[in-house]
């Protein structure tokens, strides 16, 4: 297996997140502290919380767990699903059990880095790209010309990471129509599912849908608690599951005590959490909005239909990148230039950069942005 590429997000988030003043790019929505989320339990979460015994946990996820987590589907139950340690292993290890040296897979482009890069390190992958002109919109005729008789597998990620996207309802039925004719396992990293300015705009999951669909989740995202690391994959072929687990024994081997007796907690006051973080995106996009319409000779800002993350286009002097640079460094934000979303599987946008809108007191941020523009 040739060596994984350095993950090009992490490794700039390690210089920059912890030191940069404003952030402005985050992929999360708010978290919160132990206590306020303790808080939210009910007398019996919180005894059990307190009286919980450090040892090993089941592999698969405690059993109360995947229940919450099968309440969150419409057709799945606890057995249908696989507990992570974040949502990273669910897709490392589901690449490594579905796809062999010779098979084939597709990944819509710019992604998440490790939808492409965990694929291409096992087998051939093609790229089909998000088009900013259709607004990201997938094209289904350019996924139907990259199937190959070897294609075992379909990547997708709405809402998208970074424009922040979801397709049509017609798009996916059609997507999953096309996987079901050639056999092809369909992936759908559904991360940010559940956050979003309107939530009529959120699409199915695809493990409710399709027999041969892996619906990957986490804590971390719309729930705003990526500090417990718990992710799952939800799928009805039970055996893939089973073949899933067994590579999970060569990695975290089971999850965090603590952390699934926390998640328990926050899945039962999902509502709650869910109304709060959304309020929250609602609020934020619309300092975006002005922020952006402010500064239409610098930017053009696509509002996203979903998630906590948009992906505005500089159309200021100089690269993107010498942009992103000067602005963390003397003004101490942080965005994310497009030259983390690059890819090898075909050319992606050079000129865009992410932001992010699901945590709190970005006023302050957007101030100091303001600040910086005025060189311009």
């Amino acid at each position: 297996m040739p060596a994984l590429q350095d993950f090009r997000l992490e490794t700039y988030f390690s210089k920059w997140e912890f030191e940069a003043r404003f952030h402005l790019t985050a992929s999360d929505a708010q978290s919160m502290t132990l206590r306020e989320l303790l808080d939210m339990a009910n007398p019996q979460d919180a005894a059990a919380f307190d009286a919980m015994w450090l040892g090993y946990t089941e592999t698969f996820g405690a059993a109360d767990l995947r229940a919450e987590i099968a309440g969150t589907y419409d057709e799945r139950t606890a057995d249908d699903i696989l507990c992570f340690a974040g949502a990273e292993e669910g897709l490392y290890i589901a690449a490594n059990v579905l796809l062999t040296r010779g098979d084939h897979a597709i990944v819509v482009t710019p992604n998440y880095q490790a939808a492409e890069t965990v694929p291409l390190s096992i087998c051939e992958v093609t790229g089909v790209p998000l088009d900013p002109a259709s607004g990201w919109d997938l094209d289904l005729d350019r996924v139907a010309a990259a199937i190959r008789p070897s294609t075992r597998l379909i990547s997708i990620n709405f809402p998208h990471n970074p424009t922040g996207r979801i397709i049509a309802r017609e798009t996916l039925d059609g997507l999953i129509a096309l996987c079901r004719r050639h056999g092809i396992w369909l992936f759908s990293d559904e991360v940010y599912r559940l956050l979003g300015p309107d939530s009529d705009r959120h699409l199915p999951q695809v493990a409710d849908l399709y027999e041969r669909g892996l619906s990957l989740n986490v804590m971390s995202k719309a729930y705003g608690l990526p500090g417990l690391r718990i992710g799952w994959i939800a799928c009805a072929d039970r055996e893939l599951l089973v073949r899933m687990e067994r590579m999970k024994h060569y990695l975290s081997i089971c999850n965090s005590g603590p952390s699934e007796r926390l998640a328990v907690i926050a899945l039962r006051a999902r509502d709650g959490i869910l109304s709060r973080n959304n309020a929250l995106v609602r609020d934020n996009l619309a300092l975006f909005d002005t922020f952006f319409g402010d500064h239409r000779n610098l930017f053009e800002w696509t509002r996203p239909d979903g998630g906590c993350v948009g992906y505005p286009r500089w159309t200021g002097p100089g690269s993107v990148d010498a942009f992103a640079t000067r602005l963390v460094e003397e003004a101490g934000v942080l965005v994310l230039p497009s030259n983390i979303y690059r890819s090898d599987l075909g050319p992606t946008p050079t000129d865009r950069f992410r932001v992010g809108f699901g945590r709190a007191g970005l006023s302050e941020g957007l101030t100091a942005f303001r600040d910086h523009l005025a060189q311009f």
